[in-house]
């Protein structure tokens, strides 16, 4: 029997969606919704980006945008603000980040929130305008695609744009590929870094070389089935193919069409391409691809660059690019100046602003990466000093501290009904508290912690130095916001997902938990060490002593129930019974 979601998309999903929203927006918008067909709206709604925020923000819409490979083109960004500065403005201001911003995502896009569903038409109109639109940016369906954020900008082994654009516009804009089984998500890099990390991705395409006939030839190895999410990470594994770059496409659109075709659709929680993958086996996938979906005849796998793989594969930062903050150099002689955002939340007169930068300064362009960072482009040497000098990069440097440099967060219980506890703000008090009260050797670049709400693991916790997952807990008598603590994940040339090394860590106890798990390192590392090979260095029994739980001077708000914090929500039982008895969280739909 199809799940329940199957029954809810049947009749109407995809490009038809659009319709039915514009219909509801100029009827009365959240109001013309009958209040017996919110589930099978809001579900449908998704495709077209649009999620219905979590209980007691009722007639309040999210929106997630599309940017293939994080490319925003000139005003794009600016118009993004604009529209955040005029629409996206909830009932009360957040007290860490005010009223009127954005959200860089782990996937290199943008996400709105506080919209009301009358001014969608309005959103559109001035978003498409300009080049940017939010189909296809949630629901079962092929997620924005992502990409190194400089192709055709900086060195790669093989042109990846050419690839990324053809996904753009001929796969993810099949109407009849819209309806899959579970969300989808596409990588593909030409660059020796790692940075479109393909081992978290249903489908990646890597750099490779192999020889045929005689002759080398550069191309693409292929992974499939990598993710994350519900305590139940895989790293992608080998497909065993080569592909030119010219027969790529047809490789990545055969495996979605037999994903879509084949893939459960009875069981969500077992139903992401990973587990097809794994049900399924390489052998299988490669013989059905052969017979069913591919015309010419594929070829084993080549070389990889996975021991050049440096992106969050906690080496050295000698050793290559790990992130795209910072200074670096483009091919055409100019510079890329990528800034950091440590939680990936941009006020709109800073988005503006930053738009502002990229026009004087660059071309116009902005890059978006995988670490809710954008990137200034095409700025020439002469032009350097002065962006550099420009007071907004005082708030989001190209040379932040190493907590700040690698931080990500999740949207939490702010906006998200799965979530467990508050992220974003507590993040950014974390991040302070740690700049403070933290001090790590000169030679470390960076600590990659990210912090998800919930098990989905929207935040990546289980690819980072040090992984928060949201997560709830008795303390003194009563349920209190909470983590589990891992440490020693990363992608790279070998995937690893971290070990956790405590759990259900009051809030307030959490960052001295950590700090002690850093003086610790600090005191006991190598010459050289990062933290993720002092972490495989050093047995789970000792970092599990090192990171003991401590209260400290860090205040620690919402500590009860972040979702009642400053604006009112409904009362719910979902997120707060699920970490009770134990179960996990659904993963994000």
């Amino acid at each position: 029997m199809a799940h329940k979601k199957e029954e809810l998309k049947e009749g109407c999903y995809g490009d038809e969606v659009r319709e039915h929203i514009l219909e509801f927006a100029e009827n009365g918008g959240y109001e013309a919704i009958p209040e017996d067909e919110h589930e099978k709206w809001f579900t449908r709604f998704k495709f077209w980006g649009l999620f219905h925020q979590r209980s007691g923000q009722e007639s309040y819409f999210m929106m997630r945008l599309t940017n293939a490979s994080g490319i925003l083109e000139p005003d794009q960004l600016r118009t993004i603000g604009e529209v955040a500065r005029e629409y996206a403005k909830g009932p009360v201001e957040n007290p860490e980040f005010g009223n009127g911003w954005i959200d860089l995502t782990t996937r290199q896009s943008v996400q709105l929130h506080w919209l009301q569903l009358e001014d969608v038409p309005e959103i559109w109109e001035k978003l498409e305008s300009a080049g940017v639109h939010s189909r296809s940016a949630g629901g079962d369906t092929m997620r924005n695609i992502s990409g190194c954020p400089l192709h055709g900008k900086a060195e790669e082994f093989v042109e990846a744009g050419p690839l990324l654009e053809r996904f753009e516009e001929e796969l993810r804009k099949d109407d009849a590929l819209s309806n899959m089984p579970r969300k989808f998500n596409i990588s593909a890099s030409g660059c020796t870094v790692g940075c479109a990390q393909d081992s978290i991705n249903d489908i990646g395409f890597e750099p490779a070389t192999k020889e045929i006939d005689g002759e080398e030839v550069r191309g693409f190895n292929v992974r499939i089935g990598g993710g994350l999410g519900g305590r139940q990470p895989r790293a992608a594994t080998p497909l065993d193919i080569f592909v030119r770059p010219e027969n790529a496409y047809e490789v990545g659109r055969g495996f979605v069409e037999l994903y879509h075709d084949y893939g459960n659709r009875q069981n969500r929680s077992k139903n992401r391409a990973r587990f097809f993958a794994e049900d399924w086996g390489m052998e299988k996938i490669r013989e059905t691809l052969q017979e069913e979906y591919i015309d010419f005849e594929m070829r084993r796998a080549g070389e990889d660059f996975r021991e050049e793989y440096t992106y969050n594969a906690g080496r050295p930062v000698e050793d290559g690019q790990h992130d795209h903050v910072g200074v670096g150099d483009q091919t055409d002689g100019r510079n890329y100046v990528g800034l950091s955002v440590p939680v990936g939340r941009l006020p709109a007169e800073d988005a503006i602003e930053l738009a502002d930068y990229a026009d004087e300064y660059g071309s116009g362009e902005i890059r978006l990466t995988r670490r809710q960072n954008p990137v200034i482009v095409d700025v020439a040497d002469e032009e350097l000093e002065a962006l550099l000098a420009e007071p907004l990069l005082e708030e989001y440097p190209a040379e932040p501290s190493p907590f700040e440099r690698g931080a990500m967060a999740c949207t939490g219980t702010e906006f998200c009904s799965i979530a467990l506890t508050e992220t974003k703000g507590r993040m950014a008090r974390m991040l302070r508290w740690f700049n403070a009260n933290v001090d790590l050797p000169d030679d470390v670049g960076t600590i990659k912690m990210h912090y998800s709400g919930c098990t989905a693991d929207c935040g990546q916790a289980m690819t980072a130095d040090i992984g928060l997952q949201g997560m709830r807990a008795r303390k003194d008598g009563e349920m209190v916001e909470a983590f589990d603590i891992g440490v020693g994940g990363g992608v790279g040339e070998e995937p690893s997902f971290i070990d956790w090394v405590q759990q259900r860590v009051p809030a307030d106890e959490a960052p001295g938990a950590i700090r002690n798990l850093l003086q610790a390192y600090a005191a006991h590392r190598s010459e050289g060490q990062t933290f993720r090979q002092w972490v495989e260095a050093t047995g789970t029994e000792q970092l599990v002593e090192f990171c003991e739980p401590e209260e400290t001077d860090f205040e620690a708000p919402y500590m009860a129930d972040a979702k009642q914090s400053w604006y009112p929500f409904a009362e719910s039982e979902s997120a707060a019974a699920a970490a009770a008895d134990e179960s996990a969280a659904p993963s994000d739909d």
